[in-house]
């Protein structure tokens, strides 16, 4: 779990987004298979509801998508096989999703970065949960990616996968995920303690406690 959760595959950053303040959760891993491949899991709609979530609508740039049940948002950049970018539209908040992947040696690095401005729609959210509340559920999208891409023609169940979460072993995945977010955050500057608090609220909503 050490090395599931360490803090080469996660960090947190301040920077300007749009010429406003923004909080940054960057999720970084490497995967066994190619740049070509890991591109299509992710912008293939077959495939992509095979580890989640079907998405349909005009998937182009400057068309909007929209995920069954989940966010919908704008294409904004899409240049096979190395960067997507679209906006992050969910509860009347905007906030905006980066992909990139590149060669690793042998394997496909991905790194997805969601940034979220520190004030307006969704502002108390921020404060109450702080990046881990899209960080660990990243986390468990991206575990689904993994299981896919070990096994392509096999969808995984949705009802299973939701019953996982809820296990001893899904608790402790997102409890694990949200503390190294919550470090991750603290790393970035804000206080250790206020980190901790956020974080610690973060695995309560995940966990079900």
């Amino acid at each position: 779990m050490a090395n599931v959760f360490g803090s080469e595959f996660r960090r947190v950053e301040n920077r300007e987004h749009l010429g406003k303040a923004a909080i940054v959760a960057v999720a970084i891993r490497t995967y066994d298979t190619t740049v070509e491949d890991l591109w299509e899991a992710l912008t293939t709609p077959e495939r992509l509801a095979r580890w989640f979530l079907p998405v349909e609508g005009d998937l182009r740039v400057g068309g909007r998508y929209q995920l069954k049940g989940n966010a919908g948002g704008t294409i904004t950049r899409c240049d096979r096989p190395g960067a997507l970018d679209v906006t992050w539209e969910f509860m009347g908040g905007t906030s905006w999703v980066t992909v990139r992947i590149e060669q690793a040696g042998k394997r496909a690095r991905f790194t997805l970065e969601h940034i979220a401005h520190k004030e307006g729609i969704g502002e108390e959210h921020l404060k109450k949960f702080g990046p881990g509340a899209v960080g660990v559920g990243w986390d468990l999208g991206l575990r689904g990616l993994e299981l896919h891409l070990l096994n392509p023609s096999v969808p995984l169940d949705p009802k299973e996968y939701e019953a996982w979460t809820m296990s001893d072993e899904g608790k402790a995945f997102s409890r694990a995920s949200g503390t190294a977010w919550g470090e991750a955050h603290a790393a970035s500057g804000e206080d250790p303690e206020e980190a901790r608090a956020r974080a610690e609220r973060t695995i309560a909503f995940y966990t079900g406690a």
